[in-house]
């Protein structure tokens, strides 16, 4: 049985960053090689040096919107709402026009409460409850989105003690993030400036991108002690044919950034060698309106056992203890290694979680 303190770890409270590096491509790597166990410490703009031509590297191009709102309720208390799935194709979270949301506090947001935002400018009314979250629709005529650019914030993870400033706009962000959807930032990706990516290609190493919103899920805690019972949120993904095409063709390894990038190409459709022996998955996964690309929803948990069939690298961040990231993680490089490399990184001082420093695993 794989337990859940199998995955527990001790961190010092200073080792959590709570602001993002000076510049992106400063942040610290630390290069495991799961052949030797070796460990190199280098910096991230140092990352080209560990790729080679034929490579292929695969980045997640989600967009974190800034989904988290402040309000009171009618009664005058406050409530912070942070909103899920919003620009989601085929979305599960919608219902015509309403919107799945976590308030905090919940507790006095009945069916029918309304909430108001900043001076007036926004309300919300509770349509619905269900599984203990609530469902909004607000009175904007469809343009929620344009809103939250001007009154929302970025929904920065709860282990951050801060409340989100404007350099969280940019800097919780890829610097590649095109497809708006995500409630938490792929954070392996937020090192990369566009010359690191550039230095990359020249490099003559393929850069594609694939799609996973990243929900709320991310941060749900893991309560089962045996962690094979844990069952994982759905994530909405999407992927390229012309992708596919790279990774069936490719000469070289294939180096994912960030768990969400690695979920993508592992889900079941996506990795079975049925998909990757012909030119087109299911046509249950085909969205005509995306023409040559393919989505769906995996909940794809990846823990100590699993066999990877598509990727041969790892960028990664530092990740909490006792989490579905960890896990995965883990069973990519071995968790008596991947411990080893934390409390190395521990020694060395490296900042941990999203805006702390990086792993890259070959």
């Amino acid at each position: 049985m794989l337990r859940l303190s199998d995955f527990d770890y001790s961190l010092p409270k200073e080792l959590i960053a709570q602001c993002p590096s000076q510049k992106r491509d400063e942040s610290r790597l630390l290069v495991l090689r799961r052949d030797t166990g070796r460990m190199e410490h280098r910096i991230f703009r140092d990352m080209a040096e560990y790729l080679n031509p034929g490579d292929l590297l695969v980045l997640n191009d989600t967009k974190v919107l800034p989904a988290r709102l402040w309000g009171r309720k009618e009664t005058g208390g406050k409530v912070e709402v942070l909103l899920l799935g919003l620009q989601v194709a085929g979305n599960r979270y919608r219902v015509k026009d309403e919107y799945e949301a976590l308030l905090k506090p919940a507790r006095g947001c009945n069916i029918g409460s309304r909430i108001i935002f900043k001076d007036g400018e926004l309300e919300a009314r509770v349509s619905r409850i269900e599984n203990g979250r609530r469902f909004l629709r607000f009175n904007c005529n469809g343009g929620l989105e344009k809103i939250l650019d001007t009154l929302g914030e970025m929904p920065l993870p709860p282990y951050i003690k801060r409340k989100a400033a404007d350099i969280d706009r940019d800097r919780y962000q890829t610097v590649y993030a095109d497809k708006g959807g995500a409630v938490a930032a792929p954070t392996a990706g937020l090192h990369f400036t566009k010359e690191v990516l550039s230095g990359i290609s020249e490099k003559g190493v393929g850069v594609e991108y694939v799609t996973l919103h990243v929900g709320y899920g991310t941060f749900r805690p893991v309560k089962s002690d045996d962690v094979r019972q844990h069952r994982m949120e759905k994530e909405y993904f999407e992927i390229k044919a012309g992708v596919l095409d790279k990774i069936k063709n490719r000469k070289g390894r294939i180096i994912v950034v960030g768990t969400t990038s690695c979920r993508v190409l592992e889900t079941e459709e996506i990795a079975s060698p049925a998909s990757l022996a012909r030119n087109d998955l299911s046509t249950r996964h085909c969205d005509a309106k995306l023409k040559q690309s393919y989505n769906g929803w995996t909940d794809l948990f990846i823990y100590p056992g699993y066999k990877f069939r598509m990727v041969d690298a790892l960028l990664t961040n530092f990740h909490l203890p006792k989490t579905t990231l960890l896990m995965l993680v883990s069973a990519f490089c071995g968790r008596e290694l991947l411990m080893k490399a934390y409390e190395e990184a521990i020694r060395e001082r490296y900042r941990f979680y999203s805006y702390g420093d990086a792993m890259l695993i070959l």
